[in-house]
């Protein structure tokens, strides 16, 4: 066992291991911002000029992109120009140092500047590298450029997203966001094999893999049965009734997901012992089956209530229920400000709310690092590398970095 100092604050879980990545929009970035929340030290490589596009997305967030503010926080910005011979060098020099590599760069990208997973693991067997994609390595689509989009309808995700009329992608980047998260479940899966075996390891994410992973209720339901998912809006494929129902003063979501709990909804909510005793709802299978009838019948008897109290009977009884909010609604929600999920981190323009970490440590808050200016830290981090401050002023007066 190993002894601690009981005075000594907890460690961070990442603390002490150093991650680079080249990386750009929403993907790659979203795990290495978790991997910075965890302790991590995160440097981020950027172009010269112009960084990460991400950053010229919007000036929403006080002059700075939205979507970096979300990703960009607590690490470390390094403007390298990487195609040059000495910004080549200086990254080969750096990873020699790293823990996890990072990289979702475009189809073949990766692989003329030298950065194949076999190639750095030769100079470095402990480092952990993620090469990211869209398609996956091999494949006839494997060389095509992936936006989310794209992905959500290669994968068939926009098929059962929307409405009966009209098939939609869903409002956030599900398909960068799946990719992301088994980024990082990845990297932590290899470094805690790396603590047994001292060997790092190359892992491999592509968006329509991570995509495909998460639709595995309509696969299933298609391949063996047959039969495809129809697109219900806020309703549920296999639960009745699961949909957005009235109110006298607006609408209430409501998911009943067993028979005892379409019991307590007709009798202890509704007040309805007729419509409990309905045989076309009887079970949940029947409820599906009958769902424009079941939905319709609910919906007549919600709109009797306001919101407020009809969403109050819902709770007693134990129902499942949500408000239907827009973002307004998602920030002034109590959820978030009684529980002091709020924090301030700083950018280049000065101080900006951010949410803290999804993944809360009872004996340690994770990291709220800063959003950096694009080559905040260049000169940190190449000074402890060994670069002198001559060689400093003369890489930047030749655009190798910035």
């Amino acid at each position: 066992m190993v002894d601690t100092d009981a005075d000594s604050p907890p460690a961070l879980p990442l603390e002490g291991i150093r991650v680079v990545a080249l990386e750009q929009a929403v993907a790659a970035p979203l795990a290495t911002r978790h991997l910075a929340d965890l302790g991590a030290e995160v440097i981020k490589v950027e172009r010269v000029g112009e960084g990460d596009f991400a950053r010229a997305y919007d000036d929403t967030v006080g002059g700075v992109a939205s979507h970096f503010v979300w990703l960009g926080r607590g690490k470390k910005s390094l403007a390298l120009d990487v195609k040059s011979e000495r910004g080549g060098r200086l990254l080969a020099d750096l990873l020699d140092t790293a823990d996890v590599f990072v990289q979702n760069l475009a189809p073949g990208a990766a692989a003329r500047l030298g950065l194949e997973a076999a190639v750095l693991r030769s100079r470095n067997p402990r480092l952990v590298t993620v090469d990211l994609s869209g398609y996956g390595d091999g494949g006839p689509q494997a060389g095509r450029k992936a936006y989310d989009m794209l992905v959500q309808a290669e994968s068939g995700l926009v098929s059962i997203t929307g409405t009966p009329e009209q098939a939609t992608k869903t409002g956030i980047p599900t398909s960068d966001i799946a990719a992301g998260m088994y980024v990082l479940t990845g990297v932590l899966g290899a470094l805690l094999r790396r603590e047994r075996t001292g060997e790092g390891a190359s892992v491999d994410v592509s968006m329509f893999d991570a995509t495909a992973e998460w639709l595995g209720h309509p696969m299933y339901v298609a391949m063996y049965a047959g039969r495809q998912l129809p697109r219900l809006g806020l309703s549920h494929a296999a639960i009745a009734p699961y949909d957005a129902y009235p109110t006298r003063d607006g609408q209430v979501l409501i998911g009943v997901q067993n028979d005892r709990g379409w019991d307590a909804l007709c009798r202890e909510v509704l007040s309805d012992d007729e419509l409990a005793a309905d045989p076309r709802f009887a079970t949940n299978v029947l409820r599906v089956q009958h769902r424009g009838a079941c939905d319709a019948e609910v919906g007549v008897r919600t709109a009797r209530f306001d919101t407020a109290t009809l969403e109050a009977r819902l709770v007693e009884a134990g129902v499942a229920a949500a408000q239907v909010n827009d973002m307004a609604g998602l920030i002034a929600h109590p959820q978030l400000s009684e529980r002091d999920r709020w924090r301030e981190v700083h950018t280049e323009n000065g101080p900006v709310r951010a949410l803290l970490p999804p993944m809360t440590f009872r004996d340690v808050e994770l990291v709220m690092g800063d959003v950096p200016a694009l080559g905040a830290h260049t000169d940190e981090t190449l000074t402890a590398l060994g670069v002198p401050a001559g060689e400093l002023e003369n890489l930047r007066a030749d655009g190798v970095i910035q």
